[in-house]
């Protein structure tokens, strides 16, 4: 089965402040992250439960799984939950930063 990958506003948001931060720290690196950032979430649309929960998934009482892309320091986790045929991209989140709470979480609206 294959899913629709759909980016939710709030993983833009986090996606466009990380690569204004790689962009003023490393420029020659930072569109190659934001390709391979695209093409890890990409690949979600072939089989998305390979991916193990997230911490957060407890927490805000959801299956909440992540992807984790980058190397080293400079891991990043893909934050997202899948409904019937749609993968929702949830957040970007650089791996050193803590676990979001129930309250900074951005949902999808839901499909029902």
């Amino acid at each position: 089965m294959t899913y629709r990958i759909e980016v939710t506003e709030t993983a833009q948001r986090d996606v466009a402040e990380a690569y204004q931060w790689l962009l003023e720290r490393t420029p020659q690196h930072a569109p190659a992250w934001l390709d391979g950032l695209e093409a890890a979430w990409e690949s979600l649309s072939e089989m998305p439960n390979r991916s193990p929960r997230a911490p957060e998934a407890d927490e805000v009482n959801e299956d909440v799984r992540q992807l984790l892309h980058g190397k080293r320091g400079g891991v990043y986790r893909i934050l997202f939950m899948f409904r019937d045929r749609t993968v929702f991209i949830l957040h970007v989140r650089h791996g050193a930063r803590q676990p979001l709470k129930k309250g900074e979480f951005g949902f999808p609206p839901d499909r029902a």
